[in-house]
């Protein structure tokens, strides 16, 4: 009887492999979490960098002109598209009679447009801030790279309206096929409350983060055509989510912009050597 528990007492102890194996796998975890923890203090602290610099630069005066422009014409392009939307709202529900069914002069009618104008505005402003900050973009990469790395500056290879314009408009149309994409995904969890506006946050976070950083990288690229080596997906995405936290604040949002192309500058000249 004692030798069948020394026998059962045996089988149960761990043996020193077991043990062994337990140890390692413990010991790969915490140095996966201390790296983790680390990379993401890197990126913090890189973050935290790249907005103070492009913050102390907003009064410079070549980034107050494009501050001025940038700004200008996304009011301009946002009021035509509210009105747009306004005025198409209003037509599409008069041509489903909606004043002859509520008996309505027309009240109910201007104010689901206004609505569905204001909701437009609200889902869309981000792909206009984009596009208008592509116009300008190489100005203010040039204007950071001019004061904060000069000798890189000495060797870009400015892209030209006409090329500009070419990268504005396939940012647009990528920006705007993302964000139909998700629609459906969000409509289904407009139940949740937020679920929508985390949907549209996180695709045009991504968004956002790729074309600032890729608006650096291609003024560099060598004589083959290629840019510099792209930053880590988590880098972008997390350049992407301020910008796209500081489009939600009115009056900052027409910062927003100029301050994401002045960060993405020194993120991508400040990476560090792999």
């Amino acid at each position: 009887m004692l030798a069948m528990a020394r026998a059962l007492a045996v089988r149960a102890a761990p043996n020193k492999q077991e043990l062994g194996r337990r140890g390692d796998a413990t010991r790969r975890n915490n140095a996966a979490r201390r790296l983790t923890a680390r990379a993401n203090r890197l990126i913090a602290g890189r973050m935290i960098t790249a907005f103070a610099l492009a913050l102390a630069q907003l009064t410079d005066r070549r980034i107050v002109a494009v501050l001025l422009k940038s700004a200008g014409l996304t009011v301009v392009a946002v009021a035509l598209l509210g009105w747009g939307l306004w005025a198409g709202s209003a037509s599409l529900l008069d041509g489903f009679g909606l004043d002859a069914m509520l008996g309505d002069s027309g009240a109910v009618r201007g104010f689901l447009s206004f609505v569905a104008a204001l909701l437009g505005v609200w889902l869309l402003f981000r792909i206009v801030a984009l596009a208008v900050l592509q116009l300008f973009a190489d100005e203010v990469v040039e204007a950071v790279e001019a004061r904060h790395y000069p000798e890189i500056a000495a060797r870009a290879r400015p892209l030209g309206l006409h090329r500009e314009l070419g990268l504005a408009l396939r940012s647009t149309l990528r920006s705007l096929l993302w964000n139909l994409a998700v629609l459906p995904v969000a409509l289904v969890l407009i139940v949740t409350g937020v679920g929508p506006l985390l949907v549209f946050a996180a695709v045009n976070a991504m968004l956002l983060g790729r074309e600032l950083t890729e608006t650096v990288r291609i003024r560099h690229r060598d004589t083959r055509g290629v840019p510099l080596p792209d930053l880590p997906f988590v880098t972008r995405f997390v350049l992407g989510a301020i910008c796209v936290a500081l489009l939600t604040v009115p009056f900052v949002n027409l910062l927003a912009s100029v301050l994401g192309a002045a960060m993405a500058t020194h993120l991508v000249h400040r990476r560090p050597a792999v």
